[in-house]
C-alpha cells in the first residue's frame, strides 16, 4: 500500500518541482530584464546632458543632435526586448556618431563637463552589456527548459512561453566611448 501511494505521488511531486524551477527562471529573466531596464535609463538621463554639452560647441550638428534626442524619446516608449533593442542599436550608432563629431571640437574635447560625461556614458554601456549578458543567459535558461523533456510538459501545461534574447548591434555597446 504504501509503495502504491509513492508511485502515486512521485508524479506530483515531479511535476511541482520542474514547476518551481520553470517559475524561478522565469522570474530571474524578469528581474535581469529590469537590470537592462534600469540601465537603459541611466543612459538616457545622460543623452540630454550630452546633447547639451555639445550643442554649445557644435551649433551645426543640430541634425545629429534631433535624431538622438527623438530616439531617446522613441525607446522610453517601447516594452518588448526586440523593439526596445533595435531603438537601442540605432541609438548607441547615433551617441558614437556624435562622439566622433566631437572630435573636431578641441575645447569641447577639452571640457570637464564633456570628458565627465564620456566616463560616465562608458559606464553606462559597459552595464548595458553586462546586464544583457546576463538577461540573455536567463532567457537562454527557460527557454532549453521550456523546450526540453520532460520540463516541456509542465511548461505546456501552464503556458509558458519562450522569453525574447535582447540583442543590441550598436558598435557603441561593443567598442565603448573612449576617453582622452
Amino acid at each position: 500500500m504504501e509503495i502504491l501511494l509513492i508511485l502515486l505521488l512521485l508524479p506530483l511531486i515531479w511535476a511541482v518541482v520542474i514547476y518551481n524551477n520553470l517559475i524561478r527562471d522565469k522570474n530571474r529573466v524578469l528581474q535581469a530584464w529590469s537590470d537592462i531596464d534600469v540601465q537603459l535609463k541611466r543612459r538616457h538621463d545622460l543623452i540630454p546632458k550630452l546633447v547639451t554639452a555639445v550643442n554649445v560647441y557644435a551649433q551645426y550638428e543640430r541634425t545629429t543632435l534631433n535624431e538622438i534626442t527623438a530616439l531617446r524619446t522613441r525607446a522610453d516608449g517601447l516594452q518588448q526586448p526586440v523593439e526596445k533593442a533595435h531603438v537601442e542599436s540605432e541609438l548607441g550608432g547615433r551617441v558614437k556618431q556624435l562622439i566622433a563629431v566631437t572630435e573636431a571640437y578641441p575645447d569641447l574635447k577639452a571640457s570637464d563637463q564633456y570628458l565627465d560625461l564620456l566616463r560616465q556614458l562608458s559606464d553606462v554601456e559597459n552595464h548595458i552589456q553586462y546586464a544583457r549578458r546576463y538577461y540573455n543567459g536567463s532567457v537562454r535558461n527557460l527557454n532549453v527548459r521550456i523546450d526540453s523533456f520532460p520540463d516541456l510538459l509542465i511548461a505546456r501545461l501552464f503556458n509558458f512561453i519562450p522569453a525574447e534574447f535582447f540583442e543590441l548591434e550598436s558598435v557603441l555597446e561593443t567598442d565603448p566611448p573612449e576617453i582622452r
